[in-house]
């Protein structure tokens, strides 16, 4: 019993480790809590008494059932042919706010684009890339060559941080501060600040995804701009910033998936915001190319 207890305290000492490698991996708290309760049972039926580095052990076991799940995942797509979203099965209850923030720490944008990456470069990318974890290390859970896992590496990080626009720098850069604070004034909840951003003939557009309606909703003027924009961001910890086809804007997920995302148009003289494009609409936000920042 004393033994149990003592392997137990070592797990969870590693615990916090292994979650945020589970959470990058998996892109959800709830799965990630359900791969650490796989994991401990696994771990529970070893004797550690030989295993020197507890965490790096942890680690590839957790990786493992992350990359069972993430396969899985995608066989469910695979099947689903009619496009409908899979419910998941009973699992641990998380709380939105503690996802929220923890998609704000790790990048809504990285936690986007990843999706689109297959099981084997996703953990590829997360354990080297992101927890320094070798390409040798990485070859065994795979069973394949460190070089293959080198290469998958290699096509995930393309994939993830894309090709910046090779022109325009400075306007980009000029354009990422506008919506930085833009972003930093929905957060906190303030209304003059985001105000101050927008010029006083601010145009916003939404979608009918956005606000139901037949019709593509628009609002003139910067206070009425500015409230509607504190609505449309009204999770603002899950929401961040990326290059939304080449150009800086923000972009919302939920869950796993991207829920919508705002464009903007700024002024070079003034650096004021003068357009707002609010899209959710499913099949625009496919075709939208993210690249995180």
């Amino acid at each position: 019993m004393a033994e149990k207890f003592l392997q137990a305290e070592r797990y969870e000492a590693h615990r916090p480790h292994v979650r945020a490698v589970a959470y990058r991996m998996l892109g959800s708290l709830t799965e990630a809590d359900d791969a650490l309760q796989e994991a401990w049972l696994r771990a529970s039926t070893t004797d550690i008494a030989e295993v020197r580095n507890i965490g790096g052990w942890l680690t590839t076991i957790v990786s493992r059932v992350c990359l069972n799940l993430l396969r899985a995942r995608q066989a469910r797509r695979e099947d689903d042919i009619d496009g409908v979203p899979q419910t998941q099965g009973a699992a641990t209850v998380v709380d939105p706010a503690a996802e929220a923030e923890m998609a704000d720490e790790v990048g809504v944008a990285l936690l986007v684009v990843m999706e689109t990456l297959g099981p084997a470069e996703r953990l590829t990318f997360v354990l080297h890339d992101l927890f320094a974890v070798s390409f040798d290390d990485i070859a065994v859970m795979l069973e394949k060559t460190p070089a293959a896992a080198r290469q998958l590496a290699s096509r995930a990080r393309r994939r993830v941080r894309g090709t910046p626009p090779p022109t325009g720098h400075v306007r980009q850069s000029r354009k990422r501060e506008v919506v930085d604070a833009f972003l930093a004034a929905t957060r906190a909840g303030d209304f003059e600040a985001l105000v101050a951003l927008l010029h006083p003939d601010v145009v916003l557009t939404a979608d009918p995804a956005v606000i139901p309606s037949p019709e593509p909703v628009v609002i003139l003027g910067a206070h009425t701009v500015a409230k509607g924009a504190m609505a449309a961001i009204e999770r603002a910890a899950a929401t961040g910033v990326a290059l939304l086809d080449g150009e800086c804007g923000l972009l919302m997920a939920q869950g796993r998936g991207l829920r919508l995302i705002l464009r903007f148009a700024v002024q070079e003289e003034s650096g004021l915001i003068t357009e707002v494009e609010v899209l959710a609409e499913r099949e625009t936000l496919a075709g939208v190319e993210v690249t995180a920042l």
